[in-house]
């Protein structure tokens, strides 16, 4: 009786989806199985701009609370008019009390120039984006090739628990988590400079212009290795030891047991099944990993000399430029969530608990 019940409602919905409403008679072209992850990608990216904006008041009101600013350097300058300066400060509202300083920013973030740099003398938008393409440029491959050293790695230890082989994974992980980010930056700076072979800093050579296509995509790459090299061995530890614990876990269910009864071959069970299994855990560990890379980009940056954020930050502190470092901060938070926000797609698609709960 329920069962009859059930597709006979099945069919009638489907049908009504199909023919439309009977009062307009248009047919309905939206698909509800889309409708639970729309739901849950909107969810998520209201979330994220809670985040976004409770990080540009803590930001602002930290540079705020700094002593001095870029303005108060200038009146030591001997050539600059303390009316000048004092004009700067009314024309950027920096005169004011710190919660209509906080509006006259959100007035540019509208405007799109998220306020006026006064060591570049330009908008903060037009130095953040440039910076952060470079940015982009060097943590995406980071975090791809990472990854796809990490998990087969990981499976392979897992699959040697307790053997010669899952031994000496752990011991060089071990060791590779102990080297600071500084200290593997440098010792990478020392191989490039005495193997003469990959450049030391900076993003292109200087006859980047004259070169062809391919030439300028090898020099890029031959600039990217060394810091993409960095990254990948400041967080590629940590992701072998998670993949080889969520797998270890995986290999001791009891479906894998049946399924090794059953005469399924290992490099199947462990590759195809268990790594299934285990896209969980590992996907979540993803928006962690991206959070890693990008904390450790700004210091990799800076020792590489590559483009970036970093640099841009570090420079931004060290003049007091209030408006680049909110600027600056409120970029990094926001690659951030774009990395955590593909985090939380993919989880979705990869687990049904997720698609159940928002249905």
């Amino acid at each position: 009786m329920f069962p009859t019940i059930s597709v006979s409602a099945r069919a009638k919905s489907a049908n009504r989806h199909a023919t439309g409403s009977p009062k307009t008679g248009r047919r309905r072209n939206r698909d509800p199985a889309n409708v639970p992850l729309m739901r849950y990608l909107c969810r998520r990216l209201g979330h994220g701009l809670l985040v976004l904006a409770g990080v540009s008041v803590l930001s602002f009101v930290f540079t705020a609370l700094a002593p001095g600013d870029f303005l108060s350097e200038m009146k030591l300058d001997p050539r600059i008019a303390p009316e000048t300066v004092a004009a700067l400060r009314v024309r950027y509202g920096l005169d004011q009390p710190l919660p209509l300083k906080y509006l006259h920013w959100l007035e540019s973030v509208r405007r799109g120039d998220l306020g006026f740099s006064f060591a570049y003398n330009s908008p903060v938008a037009s130095l953040l984006w440039p910076r952060a393409r470079n940015t982009l440029l060097l943590t995406v491959p980071a975090t791809t090739l990472a990854w796809l050293i990490a998990v087969p790695l990981g499976a392979w230890s897992a699959s040697q628990r307790g053997r010669w082989g899952d031994r000496l994974c752990a011991g060089a992980t071990t060791a590779l988590l102990g080297v600071p980010e500084l200290v593997l930056g440098l010792m990478l700076l020392l191989l490039a400079v005495r193997t003469r072979y990959f450049p030391v800093g900076g993003m292109v050579s200087a006859r980047f212009a004259e070169l062809g296509p391919w030439g300028k995509l090898e020099d890029l790459a031959f600039h990217l290795f060394l810091p993409a090299s960095a990254l990948i061995l400041l967080n590629l530890p940590v992701l072998v030891r998670h993949v080889r614990a969520s797998l270890i876990e995986v290999l001791a269910a009891p479906f894998v047991q049946a399924a090794r009864a059953r005469g399924v071959g290992w490099r199947r069970l462990l590759f195809r099944d268990a790594l299934r299994a285990a896209a969980n855990p590992l996907l979540s560990l993803l928006g962690l990993s991206i959070a890693a890379l990008l904390s450790a980009s700004l210091v990799v940056e800076a020792i590489m000399s590559w483009p970036g954020l970093g640099p841009l930050l570090l420079e931004a502190i060290a003049a007091r430029d209030l408006h680049l470092v909110i600027g600056a901060v409120l970029c990094s938070t926001l690659l951030l969530l774009a990395g955590n926000f593909v985090a939380d797609a993919l989880l979705y698609l990869a687990d049904p608990r997720l698609r159940a709960d928002q249905a």
